[in-house]
């Protein structure tokens, strides 16, 4: 268990430096290319290295980390029941999507996130929808005290606001990554919002929400026992995901998809946390056995 702690801590730590360290290149090298070639040649190579692979490590610490982070709380079968149907799930989406056009819109990759499978979409993509959607549909659960008090209402509450929370996230991620002058996909019909199609959100609400409720299904009968620090990682990494679509956002000018996103991510995270992590402990205690050894008093 403790070296299951130490590569899930090495993760999620390398998830959010890595995170940092993108945004100084995207923010601050790249529009000063002039720096680079007054820097030292191994700094140089390591500047070439984060522009080429650092967008394709950043999300495979993150899934690392969250999928380690679930092995250790949920057990590893309820990890590979949230895993395995968010990959595949939002795989299919995706290859249909640069096919067809559904259900997000008319959209293409470009380089920079990784090998692309069948030449559509970058491995890495599925990885982030893993494990962002896991950590909102946690935050979501929790908040919700879903396992505390199971109702049919509960659980579509749980769906809604989970897919509610990782498509908020787009809101903001969205622009940044795709209309500004080093995008990272691109829009073969711009949309209203930003250069985003509406029906790019209904995709992202669609597909969330079938991963997450074929969770819930898979979980139904292997309820949740949370304890109170158990909620900081998915609200760290929620937190810190989106702080990177912020200030992506916010440098470029698109200041109205932040202001959404704050409202209808960020806050409904901080409630559900709030309430997640205020909620009490149980602690079963085992009874203890006292044997008290006979004593024979003679008296003489």
């Amino acid at each position: 268990m403790r070296q299951l702690v130490i590569a899930e801590r090495v993760s999620l730590i390398g998830h959010i430096v890595s995170t940092v360290f993108g945004l100084v290149g995207i923010l601050l090298v790249i529009p000063n290319a002039q720096v680079i070639f007054n820097l030292s040649e191994l700094a140089q190579t390591a500047i070439q290295w984060s522009m080429a692979g650092g967008g394709v490590v950043y999300m495979i610490l993150g899934a690392a980390g969250v999928f380690l982070y679930a092995t250790r709380i949920l057990g590893l079968g309820r990890a590979l029941a949230f895993l395995l149907p968010s990959v595949f799930i939002s795989l299919g989406s995706e290859l249909l999507g640069t096919s067809t056009g559904f259900p997000f819109g008319h959209y293409s990759y470009l380089s920079g996130l990784g090998y692309k499978i069948a030449g559509l979409v970058p491995f890495t993509i599925p990885l982030s929808w893993f494990y962002l959607g896991l950590v909102s549909y946690l935050l979501a659960r929790a908040g919700l005290e879903v396992d505390k008090k199971p109702n049919l209402w509960r659980h579509i509450s749980a769906i809604a606001l989970g897919a509610l929370l990782l498509t908020s996230w787009d809101f903001v991620l969205d622009p940044a990554m795709s209309q500004t002058s080093l995008p990272f996909w691109y829009w073969q019909q711009p949309g209203p919002f930003f250069g985003m199609p509406y029906q790019n959100f209904a995709g992202w609400l669609g597909t969330s929400s079938v991963f997450m409720a074929v969770t819930a299904l898979l979980w139904r009968n292997n309820p949740i026992n949370w304890e109170r620090s158990q909620l900081n990682i998915p609200f760290a990494v929620y937190l810190s995901n989106f702080g990177f679509a912020t200030v992506m956002s916010l440098t470029a000018g698109f200041f109205v998809p932040v202001l959404l996103g704050l409202l209808l991510g960020v806050t409904p995270a901080v409630l559900l946390w709030l309430k997640g992590s205020s909620t009490p402990v149980q602690v079963l205690m085992e009874p203890a056995e006292i044997s008290v050894a006979r004593l024979k008093v003679t008296a003489k």
